[in-house]
């Protein structure tokens, strides 16, 4: 973005634009019942990170369980709701930073540090969640973790690099405000 002559103007909004498609992953992790799935027929395993749902045969009705009443499945919705609104607020941060015309970009940093602790609560919650599955509900058949659970890991993932991202910009301040003299490798003698 700085080195090969990208203009601050054009590229400025890129990272907001990142933000804001790792807060739809999450939204799409916390609303998505694709957390585990059966992988096999007969289907009859489907949980979220809210509820956890089977079917008796493969033409019965689903009987959900709610996670809540567990106490793992309390702090694994928690922490991860934590991280998405941390996220979130990283976002309405960010739209307000780069919508300014002269950068703050110690705030900038901030939002950095702010997503690493995101990503953080994310993760823990991303961790929690499969193995007290696994140890705490009856599994019958091949289950795998699928979809919703990989937007969750894609929402952590993109947390800490546009953490790393958000973190390193104010390095590059001078090159991307345009107050560095062109270095010349002609020499006179």
């Amino acid at each position: 973005m700085v080195k090969y002559g990208l203009d601050y103007t054009r590229c400025r909004w890129i990272l907001p634009l990142l933000l804001g498609i790792g807060v739809i992953f999450g939204i799409i992790a916390l609303s998505g019942r694709g957390w585990l799935e059966s992988q096999t027929l007969p289907y009859v395993h489907q949980a979220s990170l809210w509820q956890s749902c089977r079917r008796p045969e493969q033409g019965g009705d689903w009987s959900c369980e709610s996670l809540m009443g567990y106490a793992w499945g309390r702090a694994a919705a928690a922490t991860y709701l934590v991280g998405f609104i941390l996220l979130v607020i990283c976002f309405a941060l960010a739209i307000i930073a780069f919508a300014i015309d002269t950068l703050r970009f110690n705030f900038i940093r901030g939002i950095g540090g702010l997503l690493f602790v995101a990503a953080m609560f994310s993760i823990m919650g991303l961790v929690i969640y499969p193995v007290k599955f696994s140890t705490e509900i009856e599994m019958t058949g091949i289950n795998m973790f699928s979809w919703a659970y990989g937007f969750g890991w894609t929402t952590a993932i993109m947390e800490i690099c546009l953490g790393f991202f958000f973190c390193c910009l104010p390095n590059y301040e001078d090159q991307i405000l345009g107050n560095v003299k062109p270095t010349y490798f002609y020499s006179s003698p």
